[in-house]
């Protein structure tokens, strides 16, 4: 865990100083297409696995209950955070 900490510090401390370069403006396509390298490997994985995939209805239905919770208290603590701090006084929108 310390080293995933030092690892993410270090990114903060080059991030920092390497700000100015026009290079660092790509840096958010780049995370992203390897964050969809990594959910295609994660499928991959997912679906190599026997016993997931004879389990697949009964972890299906849970997984479907768990990601409906944590997507709806997801946008209510959005919604509450974004009411509290950020709206403006005298508009209701």
């Amino acid at each position: 865990m310390l080293n995933i900490i030092l690892i993410i510090l270090s990114g903060i401390v080059v991030g920092y100083f390497a700000r100015k370069l026009p290079q660092v403006k790509h840096v958010g396509s780049v995370i992203s297409l390897i964050i969809m390298l990594l959910l295609f490997f994660l499928g991959v994985s997912v679906g190599a696995n026997e016993q997931v995939v004879t389990n697949f209805s009964t972890i299906g239905l849970d997984a479907m209950i768990i990601s409906f919770g944590a997507t709806v208290g997801t946008v209510l603590c959005a919604w509450l955070v974004y009411s509290t701090f950020f709206r403006r006084k005298g508009k209701n929108s």
